[in-house]
């Protein structure tokens, strides 16, 4: 049964393939995660361009997930999703509850962004943007990122390298406080 004295808040953690949701969740999580990660194969080679993505291996093919309690017992779940769009009706499912989405960029490929930032407001779920510092990317000012992602004035941008637990947690404090700037205030 769930703890009357915590609250759990559901939390999507959103992307392009490779772009480094499964790494980002297994630095933040205090338990050991769920990740659904399996070796790339031949077949999928023309479905899942890896160029720019040196190394890349892998890719999760259902749900990633971890959990980080925070201070005040509020606690996070994190849902990872796959970042293709063969994968959309299972990201409907996953988004079902969020509070809100943290979208994950790598500006060696921002293009890739754009549908995942689409699903996310179809979903009607805010969300910030977080670009994971690949160590090969190019880097540009938050001013250059948010014109080249299209932003709203409103949506927070931040860099982070995923590897980092700090600079991670930084993140999803951006998209918690846009998400609860964005709950619908209780009427007197």
């Amino acid at each position: 049964m769930p703890d009357p004295d915590r609250t759990l808040v559901k939390l999507v953690v959103a992307g392009p393939f490779g772009v480094g949701k499964t790494t980002l969740i297994r630095t933040l999580s205090e338990i050991p995660t769920l990740h659904t990660e399996e070796v790339m194969t031949e077949a999928g080679a023309p479905v899942d361009d890896i160029a720019g993505l040196p190394g890349k291996t892998t890719t999760t093919v259902a749900v990633d997930f971890g959990r980080l309690t925070l201070p005040g017992d509020l606690v996070l779940y994190l849902f990872g999703t796959p970042g293709q769009q063969r994968f959309l009706p299972l990201w409907h499912d996953i988004a079902r509850g969020a509070l809100g989405a943290l979208v994950l960029a790598d500006t060696r490929r921002l293009a890739d962004s754009f549908e995942v930032m689409d699903m996310v407001e179809e979903q009607g779920l805010p969300y910030a943007v977080a670009v994971n510092t690949f160590p090969d990317a190019p880097a540009h000012s938050a001013e250059v990122l948010r014109r080249h992602l299209d932003l709203h004035p409103d949506t927070p941008l931040v860099l982070c390298d995923a590897r980092d637990r700090e600079s991670s947690v930084d993140a999803l404090i951006a998209l918690a406080a846009h998400a609860l700037h964005h709950l619908p205030q209780e009427q007197p």
